[in-house]
């Protein structure tokens, strides 16, 4: 009766340290999931700023882009000029008969 009385303590004291342990990991895993959450939440914001910046900087060079091309557009469109064809690629036939000039 006594080894049973002693087996039932220990046990016990085993059952105590598990319920123990148990807790301080669930309170790891909740400390851990909260810093994952902060983390998550501050990518998120960079991401967003990052987006917004980025989208700023396409708007203005697609301004830039829409600005330095009316010149060569406006004509066409005013019926003076023929359909301005490879319009990047006359820009370096430009620069390359300007190279081979000099």
């Amino acid at each position: 009766m006594t080894s049973l009385f002693a087996q039932e303590i220990r046990l016990s004291k085993r059952h105590e340290e598990i319920v123990s342990q148990r807790l301080m990991l669930l309170q790891q895993m909740e400390n851990k999931f909260i810093d994952e959450n902060k983390e998550k939440a501050s990518q998120m914001q960079a991401a967003e700023t990052a987006f917004k910046r980025n989208l700023g900087l396409l708007m203005t060079l697609y301004w830039a882009s829409v600005e330095e091309y009316i010149p060569k557009w406006e004509q066409f469109l005013l019926g003076r000029a023929p359909y301005p064809i490879g319009v990047e690629n006359e820009n370096e036939a430009e620069n390359t008969v300007q190279n081979e000039a000099q």
